[in-house]
């Protein structure tokens, strides 16, 4: 990655706890924003890893030829958006949510236009 990432233009989105650009492949964080006292940013984005690792593995397993978009997590509280990039699908775009606040549609939406103008 040349320049560290910008994920500012993420802090837009209504509910916006953190985000985090994420290496699937070692779990690493290569950019992280937020968080705070209410999410340990880093901590989730790397355990989305195993997420990710799975569903890879069962779409293998249902010999599924497809690519994996995005990925979403509903919590009470939370939503947790898993976006694999297009240009590099071993790298993803995490974005966690307050429910409360968030619109699901325009926060995907919203993630997609990042996702698509993001240089690594």
């Amino acid at each position: 990655m040349g320049k560290k990432a910008d994920l500012s233009p993420l802090q837009e989105i209504d509910g916006y706890i953190g985000s985090a650009i994420v290496d699937s492949s070692s779990g690493m964080t290569l950019a992280m924003d937020g968080g705070g006292q209410t999410l340990n940013i880093e901590t989730a984005a790397a355990g989305n890893t195993d997420v990710v690792a799975k569903k890879r593995e069962v779409m293998k397993k249902l010999k599924l030829n497809d690519k994996i978009e995005d990925i979403l997590i509903s919590l009470h509280k939370q939503y947790h958006l898993i976006r694999l990039l297009e240009s590099n699908d071993a790298m993803f775009v995490y974005l966690a949510l307050d429910r409360s606040k968030a619109n699901l549609g325009m926060a995907r939406s919203e993630l997609n236009q990042f996702e698509k103008g993001l240089e690594l």
